[in-house]
């Protein structure tokens, strides 16, 4: 969704597994760090995810136009479409297949941490599963899922986003590796305050995932900052995870992971992303009606050799994964 983390110094990290080569982009760049994570796996669906690396499609460059001063970006269909002295203080912007499918987040197989915890956890398929991604930020990791045959919906307020995935290709129905197909919906808007996106998202998911926007620091925040580093959710937190509650089917699972730098030190300028514990307290699930199977539990050991097989220790702006890269992730489960 908003703010992932931005990019950190970092020193060297040693790990089992060899790194993608940061020189690669685009579909290579994520096949070749499917394959560098892949001995980090032990659950078959986290390896099914990371093998569909090799089942996404080719993206040929596409053209978005910004305005300069709101930065709103348009379709080249909407560009086209707006009056001619609107159109004319437009500037073109290239969407190449490194930005459609990493946009402003990095690699969809960041999620792949994610899926193996779900595996850990009695999830052993997505195939024919319902799936909402809270703050999708992007759509490779929902295509992949959909490729295993999952019903994906992801919901964001990011207005690139409708932009970028505004070809009728982008959303519908996604070939199976294996079985029925899955499928990809993408709905824009505040869920589940706005009552378009609340609709459009409806209910029945077997899984809600949100990673890197359900941070603590986003929602409440230790220190006064600049509102735009925020997340608002439109409603109250207990509003918010009764709708969780609701979107769930009984026996259902939300996940929440988050990916941070080290906590922001006294006397440093606040960074909102830095708090990435879990926004809702423990005792806000159960008395929504969930169990709470892990409530921030550290999972940065385990990430950081994700991250090292991804590549992040390295290239032009190498992470400190020692020092500067924290997980914590909290899942619940939809009583019956």
């Amino acid at each position: 969704m908003l703010h992932l983390l931005p990019l950190l110094s970092i020193t060297v990290f040693t790990a089992e597994p060899t790194s993608a080569p940061a020189e690669l982009t685009g579909l290579a760049a994520i096949k070749a760090q499917a394959a560098a994570a892949e001995p980090l796996v032990k659950s078959d669906l986290a390896r099914q995810f990371l093998k569909a690396a090799d089942n996404l499609p080719a993206v040929h460059p596409r053209q978005l136009m910004v305005d300069p001063k709101s930065r709103r970006y348009f379709s080249d269909a909407e560009a086209r479409a707006l009056p001619r002295s609107q159109r004319n203080e437009l500037k073109p912007v290239s969407a190449d297949e490194e930005l459609y499918y990493n946009t402003k987040y990095g690699t969809p197989l960041a999620y792949a941490r994610p899926i193996e915890i779900l595996a850990e956890n009695g999830l052993k398929s997505v195939a024919g599963k319902k799936i909402l991604d809270f703050g999708y930020g992007g759509i490779g990791h929902l295509r992949l899922l959909a490729t295993l045959g999952a019903d994906c919906t992801g919901v964001d307020v990011d207005p690139f986003l409708p932009a970028l995935y505004s070809d009728p290709s982008d959303q519908g129905p996604v070939k199976a590796v294996s079985g029925s197909d899955g499928r990809v919906t993408l709905v824009n808007g505040r869920w589940p305050a706005d009552l378009a996106a609340y609709k459009s998202v409806a209910t029945g998911y077997d899984l809600i995932i949100s990673k890197n926007t359900l941070k603590n620091g986003y929602l409440h925040p230790a220190s006064p900052v600049d509102k735009r580093m925020l997340i608002d959710l439109g409603c109250t937190d207990q509003r918010f995870i009764f709708a969780i509650h609701a979107a769930l089917k009984p026996g259902g699972l939300a996940l929440i992971y988050n990916i941070c730098p080290a906590p922001t030190p006294p006397g440093k300028d606040y960074k909102p992303w830095s708090d990435g514990r879990c926004p809702f307290p423990r005792k806000m699930w159960e008395e929504s009606g969930f169990r709470v199977i892990e409530f921030d539990r550290d999972d940065s050991a385990t990430l950081r050799k994700f991250a090292h097989a991804y590549g992040w220790d390295t290239g032009d702006h190498p992470m400190d994964l020692e020092n500067d890269l924290f997980a914590h992730f909290t899942i619940a489960e939809r009583l019956k």
